[in-house]
């Protein structure tokens, strides 16, 4: 009986952790925290907020002038519009099943592909542009699907099959982002064994068809859940988390569950964020609208505790560190000072996305978090992190494996 119990509190433990509501509550519990002084590494500045406010306004107004066609924050932005163009041209033939699965596939690897490249990389595609950072990622990482490098037939390039993914190796990964001894990559074997990861939970999930299996299925599973074609954002959120939960280097686990992009504090235990996962969740919105469908709710997912929104709080001065080791020293994914970081970046683009709706007149249905950090926060981080480094480095150095920033 006792047993019974206690993996059903495990299980609603494992669901909670994998919710939006958690990573807001978990977030706020360490904001409540530095309002009163009590956290190790950042106190807060809470009136240089109107500021960055004031930031984050001016660059969005600069890319949307109306501020009110701004697209979601997602990786679809990055591919650019020749490329877009370019995939628009090679799926018209296809059905919109059949668009819909390879745009997933697309954005699905490309986000996984996403963590932090490190400052020394970069990449050039067939016109000899050159990329750096999260677009020289995006970029890469299209050619590579667009060539078929994710496909078993080559007769159709524009898919990305389970078994193609669990044998891709770190080298040709090096191959297709032109990793050199010159051009390092951070965490490359990291995203090498994500990718596996990737294949090998996709190809459980799509189960025995006859054909092989996709990481698209995922999509298509979220496409048959609708509801009078309504899809809860949320939804979306749970099948990335529950479906590919698995694939991600094993840290901390609950109940047999790999946790994923969750870490401890020891002030409130568990700290949750899913910040590729929930990027994920915001890119899939775009094809599943293209699909027909309605997505619901998109203001309940969180803002992404990313270094690009951290160092905007940081740049700007709204978080302060309480030691010279916040900024002097390279510090792990998982600890508390990252920890901190992080969750406090969560609260405050609640609190920036709110005064930048008071500020212009604008309800959080008409512009949702979503729009917001397209607009907005990040594009503020990075040109703030311009200013103050000649190689636009975020302010806090982290130890990258390749999973999570």
């Amino acid at each position: 009986m006792a047993e019974a119990a206690s993996e059903r509190s495990a299980a609603a433990e494992l669901e909670y952790l994998r919710s939006p509501r958690a990573i807001r509550e978990r977030a706020e519990e360490l904001y409540r925290l530095a309002e009163s002084g009590a956290l190790a590494h950042f106190a807060l500045d809470e009136g240089r907020l109107p500021a960055v406010v004031d930031r984050v306004l001016a660059v969005t107004r600069a890319s949307y002038p109306d501020l009110r066609n701004i697209p979601y924050h997602g990786r679809f932005r990055h591919f650019g519009p020749a490329r877009l163009a370019a995939l628009e041209r090679a799926l018209a033939p296809l059905s919109r099943a059949d668009r819909l699965t390879a745009c997933a596939e697309l954005v699905i690897t490309s986000v996984l592909l996403d963590a932090g490249a490190g400052a020394s990389w970069s990449y050039r595609d067939a016109s000899g542009a050159r990329f750096t950072r999260s677009e020289g990622l995006a970029v890469a990482s299209f050619d590579w699907f667009f060539a078929g490098g994710f496909s078993l037939d080559p007769r159709a390039p524009l898919r990305a099959d389970a078994d193609r993914l669990a044998a891709v190796t770190a080298s040709e990964l090096a191959t297709a982002f032109q990793v050199t001894p010159t051009n390092p990559l951070a965490g490359l074997d990291g995203r090498a064994a994500l990718l596996g990861e990737l294949g090998r939970v996709s190809a459980k999930n799509d189960g025995p068809t006859g054909s092989p299996a996709r990481v698209g299925g995922l999509a298509q599973r979220l496409l048959a859940s609708a509801t009078d074609g309504e899809l809860p954002a949320t939804r979306i959120l749970a099948a990335v988390l529950n479906e590919l939960g698995e694939i991600w280097p094993g840290r901390e686990q609950l109940a047999g569950h790999n946790l994923g992009d969750v870490w401890r504090h020891s002030a409130v235990g568990r700290v949750p964020f899913h910040k590729l996962s929930q990027w994920l969740a915001y890119s899939l919105c775009e094809p599943l609208e293209a699909a027909g469908v309605v997505i619901r709710g998109l203001g309940e997912l969180t803002g992404l505790a990313e270094y690009r929104n951290g160092g905007l709080f940081l740049d700007g001065g709204v978080l302060v560190p309480k030691h010279e080791g916040v900024l002097g020293a390279v510090h792990a994914v998982g600890s508390e000072v990252v920890v901190e970081w992080r969750a406090l970046t969560v609260a405050l683009l609640d609190r920036t996305a709110a005064r930048l709706r008071e500020r212009i007149g604008l309800s959080a249905d008409e512009l949702p978090l979503a729009r917001v950090l397209e607009g907005g926060t990040w594009r503020a981080g990075r040109v703030l992190a311009s200013e103050r480094r000649a190689d636009g480095s975020p302010p806090l150095r982290v130890s990258s494996d390749g999973t999570v920033f």
